[in-house]
């Protein structure tokens, strides 16, 4: 990114883009009920949400690629598709599009050439991490090295505003890491992103912000530690011969999920929960009670756990 001075992401000023009471329908289907959702300047901003919860509606509608039905988005103060706001803005989606016939290099010079102060192509291949791939052509790449590509392209126009849409999927440790390391790049150059992920400890990693988005509505916005504290309680671990669906029925459970033989049990009462489990089950064993993080916060939130990856 270009060497701005950092800039703090602002809570008092305009947001940098917004919906304001969205609701979006496709046939019988509410995706979106009366959503307001912000993104304020100079944060990370990660939208989570289970599959079908109106994410992708949601950034669909910011970016302009869908028709909005009812309320109102804005983007610079502008509706989301005006040509001023698609010159200041990148957007990197799952599904691109993009000619498998051209070589990483020939992409890169064709997203430059629509902007009029576009990142150095030696700038861009450095940050994906594509030097060597310069000049492969695009249908020979590897899932993991087509999705650097997405990001490079995102970021071609040197944009105020990013959405980043599963940025690292596909990707390995290292090849996260450093989409990790430009990610915050972006927020230091005073740029603003917008990520969606179904890597919970992305999301906690990168957010400045985070909003769950659940049933077409937002039940939860705040810091990572915010969310977080929004489950007052801990997470016990254990294996049991105890039924999940009885377990997920005592009043003191507030989420229970099952990790290979292990259950992952939210709750804010565990001494009470583990002595009615010791009832029912002297043998419980491999007992450990640990802090909530931000995936037993998202599954205690959305209260049915699903998983956020994907959806609607």
């Amino acid at each position: 990114m270009d060497p701005t001075p950092p800039a703090a992401a602002s809570e008092t000023g305009p947001p940098l883009a917004s919906l304001s009471g969205v609701s979006h329908r496709y046939g019988d289907v509410l995706a979106l009920d009366r959503l307001d959702l912000e993104v304020r300047k100079g944060e990370v901003l990660a939208v989570l949400g289970p599959n079908g919860a109106g994410k992708t509606t949601a950034v669909s509608l910011l970016l302009g690629t869908l028709t909005l039905q009812s309320g109102a988005a804005r983007v610079f103060g502008s509706v989301p598709d005006a040509a001023e706001v698609r010159r200041r803005r990148g957007a990197m989606l799952q599904v691109s599009g993009v000619p498998e016939t051209l070589t990483v290099a020939e992409h890169l010079a064709l997203f430059r050439a629509y902007y009029a102060a576009p990142l150095p192509t030696a700038r861009l291949l450095e940050m994906a991490g594509l030097q060597e791939l310069r000049d492969r052509r695009f249908g020979k790449l590897s899932g993991g090295q087509k999705q650097r590509v997405m990001f490079a392209l995102a970021l071609a126009g040197d944009p105020e505003l990013v959405f980043l849409d599963e940025p690292t999927a596909g990707l390995d440790l290292d090849g996260r890491r450093r989409l990790w390391d430009e990610i915050r790049g972006i927020k230091a150059a005073g740029r603003t992103a917008v990520l969606t992920t179904h890597y919970l400890e992305e999301a906690d990693a990168l957010a400045d912000r985070i909003v769950v988005i659940h049933r077409g509505r937002l039940i939860a916005a705040g810091s990572p530690e915010e969310i977080k504290s929004r489950t007052a309680g801990r997470v016990v671990r254990c294996v049991t011969s105890i039924g999940l669906e009885t377990v997920r029925a005592f009043p003191e459970t507030a989420s229970a999920e099952t990790r290979g033989q292990h259950f992952e049990i939210v709750t804010g009462a565990p001494e009470a929960l583990l002595r009615r489990m010791f009832q029912l089950d002297s043998g419980l064993s491999d007992l450990t009670v640990v802090g909530v993080g931000l995936e037993e916060a998202f599954l205690a939130l959305t209260g049915d756990g699903a998983d956020p990856e994907g959806g609607a």
